[in-house]
């Protein structure tokens, strides 16, 4: 057996030098450029999709009644004011077929009311999330826009149903006109398909300002309000000419939900497709909301979830 010989002492080779290409790395947790992001937000349409069903599927599951209450909620929140407003403060004057304008006013003006400020607080609302996984934060408020729409759909087939069999409903000195059911009714799905853009826009707004400073979600709750009663839910927007209040009206025909509502009415209760301006003001409103919007709160892509 060969003896154990003293270790060969360490001696240096030739000098090697590593050159690493780092022009494909990126930083992790960068902001992607715009149009990468909107990219990674087509790539995860299907999680968009899934997760407003499932989360739409789960609401009032602990109610016997389950999501029967969310029809329920709105006929009876239109009873409340109908009852109040229509019947015993009289606002159903200057308005013909006042039932159907009101059901159309309450159940659309709600759809619009929810997806914004469910939008509103889908970041500050998911910090678990955000802090937990990869993907674009735009999912989030733009998932709630899409969930508010599942939730609401059955809602819009019984006001459609409520509007065309009791919409002329009379009732004391009420004005009425006879409801036909013609192809102006399907006016109503471009005007939603509008209204979820102005909703997403304004959505991803709030969501980034509320992310940031999370007292605005109160101020937001005052502020659909506000804008309830500027869009003319449940009574005529002639109401405030009366009261020689013409600015409010100006205010009110660039307004987006008011444009929303009118052409609905005017399509489902007067045999109309909406005035050209309705149409001109609620289309910038889409497009200005939805670009705006997305710049907005892609630029604070960096800054959801970090600790506050």
């Amino acid at each position: 057996m060969a003896a154990v010989t003293a270790e060969a002492p360490y001696t240096l080779g030739a000098k090697r030098v590593v050159e690493m290409d780092g022009r494909r790395l990126s930083r992790v947790g960068a902001r992607p450029t715009l149009l990468q992001y909107m990219k990674d937000l087509w790539r995860f349409r299907h999680f968009l999709i899934y997760d407003s069903r499932a989360r739409t599927s789960s609401q009032n599951n602990m109610d016997s009644l389950g999501r029967v209450w969310m029809i329920i909620n709105p006929l009876l929140q239109a009873a409340v004011y109908f009852f109040i407003f229509g019947y015993i403060l009289e606002t159903h004057r200057d308005v013909v077929n006042f039932l159907g304008y009101l059901i159309i006013g309450v159940l659309t003006f709600r759809f619009i009311t929810g997806a914004v400020t469910s939008g509103s607080t889908s970041i500050a609302g998911n910090q678990s999330v955000v802090q937990s996984f990869n993907f674009p934060r735009a999912c989030l408020p733009i998932s709630t826009v899409i969930r508010e729409l599942f939730a609401t759909v059955p809602i819009f087939v019984v006001m459609a149903l409520i509007v065309y069999f009791m919409g002329d409903y009379q009732v004391g000195d009420m004005e009425r006109a006879e409801i036909t059911l013609g192809w102006d009714w399907l006016i109503f799905f471009p005007v939603i398909f509008l209204a979820l853009l102005v909703m997403t826009g304004l959505g991803l707004m709030l969501a980034r300002l509320v992310a940031k400073y999370n007292d605005v979600k109160h101020l937001i709750q005052v502020a659909t309000r506000l804008w309830f009663y500027a869009s003319a839910v449940i009574f005529s927007v002639e109401r405030f000419s009366d009261l020689g209040h013409d600015w409010i009206i100006t205010v009110m025909h660039f307004n987006p939900a008011f444009c929303i509502l009118d052409i609905i009415r005017d399509a489902w209760l007067y045999d109309g497709i909406g005035e050209p301006f309705r149409w001109a003001v609620l289309i910038g409103w889409a497009i200005g909301a939805m670009v705006i919007g997305m710049i907005v709160f892609w630029r604070g892509e960096e800054t959801y979830g970090r600790e506050r």
